[in-house]
């Protein structure tokens, strides 16, 4: 069944690109220009997650987005606020990507959309809390970029070497 699905997607692709359609999509083209460019960040202060107290954000997400920025040879401007100023920018597309502690629980998802779960902790009341990042909705292309630098080996590293708990 799996496999059938596999051909599926592949014939689907296929025919897509003969349309002048990539997959996954990036129709504002914010993949194409962050690679060799600049990747816009929104950072909220949400230890152990991120800190924003500093000259530059510091805690594990802003340590994996510097590390997705190298894969891509991207320069990052970093802008800090609160979490619902940064959804607004990124909705309207002033901004790449959004961190700060978003669980997949987030309220966001209307505005956003989130990777998939890349890390886990306990929040309060001894809840598991799944952690996510935020793109702006449809740059699918980016959103399927940044999914695989958080799932890669090098990356679920940082998120151990944090003392962080793995999803994968």
């Amino acid at each position: 069944m799996g496999s059938l699905r596999a051909l599926t997607a592949l014939l689907l692709a296929l025919s897509l690109s003969g349309c002048g359609l990539s997959v996954p999509a990036d129709p504002e083209g914010t993949l194409d220009g962050a690679r060799g460019g600049e990747l816009l960040v929104g950072v909220s202060h949400s230890p152990p997650w991120t800190d924003a107290r500093g000259f530059a954000p510091a805690g594990t997400e802003p340590e994996l987005v510097r590390s997705f920025a190298a894969s891509l040879d991207a320069r990052i401007e970093w802008e800090v606020s609160g979490e619902e100023h940064l959804m607004s920018r990124l909705e309207e597309g002033e901004l790449d990507i959004v961190v700060g502690g978003l669980t997949a629980d987030s309220p966001w998802t209307s505005q956003a959309a989130l990777t998939t779960d890349y890390a886990e902790a306990t929040g309060p009341g001894g809840r598991t809390e799944k952690h996510v990042m935020a793109v702006r909705m449809g740059e699918n292309a980016l959103l399927t970029a940044l999914e695989r630098h958080l799932l890669s080996p090098e990356a679920q590293g940082t998120v151990r070497e944090s003392g962080l708990e793995t999803s994968r």
